[in-house]
């Protein structure tokens, strides 16, 4: 299938678009429904073609063309095991059910809807909605971050990836420049926190998961030890974990950038499930 017609839901920095050039799945119409502008502004200066349509709950399928692929990971806080577990009365939640309507509107060839590691109860919800099972897919297998996912679509004969061993020594910059390395201070305030004090170093075969609070300190972080000094991953290094092209984010600030790849997909895991596309 080529010259389809897309529909990205919480677009994000457009990670979909960058699975479907990956494979050479041809896009006649991009269309991404997104507010935050740091993340429209790397869309933007990636894909200049990319037709941004706003707000999701503004967004009226009867508007739109024939659609033949909807992709979205709807904000996971209400879902995520990390979070306050607040199900569907967490507002960022409820709009899953936005993805709900417009896949019902639309009626698309082929979905996918991405989401966190969840309680059953809330999982059963969402197969409910979809009308599929989700398959579980860990980043693990085609990047050197541990990142279980769950992914519910309709697109058929999924297998999971192979193990590509990449490990994270394999990933990390050999110019550090300084801004990154942690201060006393700031290791303290690490420490000190609830966080607790696992420190990656180039034995790590895997990191934990990146976040979207990665820029915070102290923070659910993930942060290297090189046997000398405590460091944050650069942004080029979380543009690896996440195997997003190295540089694709760089037109925003280093914050904005850590805040868009914690949010956004691992690459290699969407353009593996694209993949199966007939």
């Amino acid at each position: 299938m080529n010259n389809i017609n897309v529909l990205s839901l919480f677009d994000g920095m457009s990670c979909g678009q960058i699975a479907l050039n990956r494979i050479g799945l041809k896009i006649n119409n991009y269309y991404a429904s997104e507010i935050d502008p740091y993340a429209i502004k790397v869309t933007q200066n990636n894909h200049p073609n990319t037709i941004q349509l706003g707000d999701v709950t503004k967004v009226d399928g009867k508007t739109l063309p024939k659609i033949n692929l909807l992709i979205g990971g709807s904000p996971c806080q209400g879902f995520s095991f990390a979070g306050k577990q607040l199900n569907f009365d967490d507002p960022r939640s409820k709009l899953f059910f936005e993805y709900v309507r417009l896949k019902n509107e639309l009626q698309p060839e082929y979905f996918l809807l991405e989401n966190v590691k969840m309680k059953k109860e809330y999982q059963d919800v969402i197969s409910e909605h979809m009308g599929v099972e989700p398959i579980e897919i860990n980043s693990r297998l085609v990047s050197a971050q541990n990142r279980p996912r769950l992914y519910w679509t309709n697109i058929p004969n999924i297998q999971k990836p192979e193990d590509r061993n990449i490990l994270l020594k394999d990933i990390l910059d050999t110019d550090i420049p300084s801004k990154f390395y942690l201060s006393e201070a700031a290791v303290a305030k690490i420490e000190r926190s609830k966080f607790g004090r696992d420190y990656a170093t180039v034995n790590t075969d895997k990191t934990r998961t990146l976040i979207a609070g990665y820029y915070k300190i102290p923070s659910d972080g993930i942060y290297f030890d090189d046997g000398t000094r405590k460091r944050r991953y650069t942004p080029t290094e979380c543009e690896k974990l996440q195997t997003v092209p190295v540089g694709y984010t760089s037109c925003v600030s280093d914050s904005q950038r850590f805040k868009m790849l914690g949010n956004g997909w691992t690459i290699d895991v969407i353009a593996h499930i694209l993949s199966f596309i007939k």
